[in-house]
């Protein structure tokens, strides 16, 4: 089967064992957005691939993962090189995740957006995910949209800024290094112009 007509290859992790998984596993791109926060974006994405090769499976499965004993999953998380900076919290989010798409869409991640009538409705239950707020949430939706192939009626609108073409804005624009460039750049100018912002005020 050739990955590349049958699912888009995501570029997310500039890693080729995770970011194929990211790309075949809907769970996987879900459990990498989660973990983007506080650590490099690159190391996030990695972190189902890791978690996959160290539960011995070449996937993650929500019924698997959600079943799993807490400390047993933190410790998972937790072993060397940790999967993220908070491997505790974070493996429980990753479980919390599990749990719901188990409880609600049976385990498969892709029932979020199987039958969602507009962008509106997915960003909706997207921000009902466990650990997806807003701006998480309407990041993913950018990343449905422009690279999965989801695309309910005004997905653009309902992503915001993030779904605007070529905005350079989030892990939903990169395609490759130039674009992870362009990418790290507008977020180092937003960090620059909110901490110029915040001493405006103080003076």
């Amino acid at each position: 089967m050739d990955a590349d007509t049958d699912s888009p290859a995501l570029h997310l992790a500039q890693d080729p064992e995770a970011d194929e998984l990211l790309s075949r596993s809907r769970l996987a791109a879900l459990t990498g957005m989660l973990l983007d926060q506080q650590v490099p974006m690159e190391w996030a994405f990695k972190g189902p691939a890791t978690i996959a090769r160290r539960m011995g499976t070449d996937d993650l499965d929500a019924h698997e993962i959600a079943a799993q004993d807490p400390e047993a999953f933190a410790a998972l998380l937790a072993e060397k090189p940790a999967v993220h900076r908070y491997p505790g919290s974070m493996a429980k989010r990753i479980q919390q995740l599990c749990q719901y798409l188990v409880e609600h869409y049976d385990g498969d991640a892709e029932g979020i957006w199987r039958d969602a009538g507009s962008g509106a409705e997915l960003l909706r239950r997207l921000q009902e995910l466990p650990g997806f707020g807003k701006q998480k949430a309407q990041i993913f939706l950018a990343l449905l949209g422009k690279q999965l192939g989801v695309t309910p009626t005004g997905w653009r609108e309902a992503a915001g800024a993030y779904g605007e073409a070529a905005a350079y804005r989030s892990v939903a624009d990169i395609t490759g290094p130039e674009s992870l460039a362009k990418v790290r750049a507008h977020k180092q100018e937003t960090k620059a112009a909110a901490k110029a912002a915040k001493g405006g005020e103080k003076s």
